[in-house]
């Protein structure tokens, strides 16, 4: 057998597990990806697995708390860019093992970059990647789509192709569509994951009752549950961290689901060298960082890491580093444990941002 028929070959097996474990869905959700998890890491490798992995939610998922994103803005989404794949290609070597990208970064482009970086290496690693609520061939451009059960197997098919690996650890709804029903969406799910196409789903940026309703929903007997959460938090979110410390932290405990909390640099706001406007909002907020990595030793975006990280509900920080070094950077970020002291500083730098914010927000007629 040649090393291509060797290679289908394991496909097909993975394949046909998966899919088998799938049918014992009516025995219970840990018991079904228990056995993807031995498939994939090995129970006996428990003992040797790295100490700073884990778990995401209720999941068999053991996870970095640094997740390196693939949206990339200054390097290109594609995947022949060399800068790109130094990138990913040292997040491996540091330790990250989990790694988000989406069908609408580039559309394609991020997910073929990363199934080039990962070739070689896939069982080591988590992967999580997103379908968008609009078409992949108009490139977003055109009307937004159904989430039905067929756009759905389309669209996880072609990550399947562009990622190069035969299942998705990881499968989220990039954001509402047009308003599928959530029974419908998390029936749809649940035969994507007895396909074996993928092991878990979840959803990113939807409204907490759209959380509510699907973490019931999973209880279901014989059902695949929502496993986790995408969304937006950090110093400077202003009301997403306010409706994520009020609403979706609680069901996130609730449905004990894991999170990605995106972008702890504020989308570049609160990264060193940004200028900051005396007397704006920012201010306080990038005095108190730094004054916490002067004491620390440390430096702001490793701060800003680990600040996200002492709320409870968070899993992994999704950032997106566009440089080997800020990928270093962020990682020990998510290794950096927060004094009491630090962490009530910059809460109410953050309270306090929040506020100011809300003031200079025109008043609703």
């Amino acid at each position: 057998m040649n090393e291509q028929k060797r290679q289908n070959s394991n496909t097909e097996t993975r394949r046909e597990f998966l899919q088998q474990c799938a049918a014992l869905a009516g025995a219970g959700f840990g018991s079904i990806f228990s056995l993807q998890a031995s498939l994939e890491a090995g129970e006996k490798d428990k003992a040797s697995r790295p100490s700073h992995l884990v778990r995401f939610g209720k999941t068999n998922l053991y996870v970095s708390r640094l997740c390196q994103g693939t949206a990339f803005r200054k390097v290109t989404r594609d995947a022949n860019d060399p800068e790109a794949q130094r990138i990913l290609h040292h997040a491996i070597e540091i330790g990250v093992n989990f790694f988000d990208s989406a069908e609408a970064y580039g559309w394609g482009g991020s997910e073929t970059a990363l199934g080039k970086a990962i070739a070689g290496k896939r069982q080591k690693l988590v992967i999580c990647t997103k379908a968008a609520a609009t078409e992949f061939e108009t490139k977003g451009q055109g009307k937004k789509i159904r989430f039905t059960k067929e756009m759905l197997f389309s669209k996880a098919e072609g990550s399947l192709r562009r990622l190069a690996t035969d299942y998705l650890d990881l499968y989220l709804l990039h954001g509402p569509d047009e308003g599928t029903p959530m029974a419908e969406i998390a029936d749809s799910m649940d035969a994507l994951v007895r396909s074996g196409k993928i092991r878990y789903w979840g959803i990113s940026n939807h409204k907490s009752e759209d959380v509510a309703k699907l973490v019931e929903l999973g209880k279901r007997r014989g059902k695949s549950p929502i496993a986790g959460l995408e969304d937006y938090y950090n110093l400077v979110a202003a009301d997403r961290r306010d409706f994520m410390d009020r609403e979706m932290f609680p069901l996130i405990r609730k449905g004990k689901l894991g999170l990605m909390a995106f972008s702890p640099l504020g989308e570049g706001r609160l990264a060193p060298g940004r200028d900051v406007e005396k007397g704006s909002p920012l201010e306080s907020v990038v005095n108190a960082l730094d004054r916490v990595a002067k004491d620390l030793g440390a430096s702001r975006p490793q701060v800003c890491v680990a600040w996200v990280l002492t709320r409870p509900a968070v899993t992994s920080v999704l950032a997106g580093a566009e440089k080997p070094e800020h990928v270093e950077e962020n990682f020990k970020g998510s290794q950096l444990k927060l004094p009491a002291e630090a962490i009530k500083m910059l809460d109410a730098a953050s309270d306090a941002y929040t506020l100011r914010v809300r003031e200079k927000k025109p008043a609703s007629k």
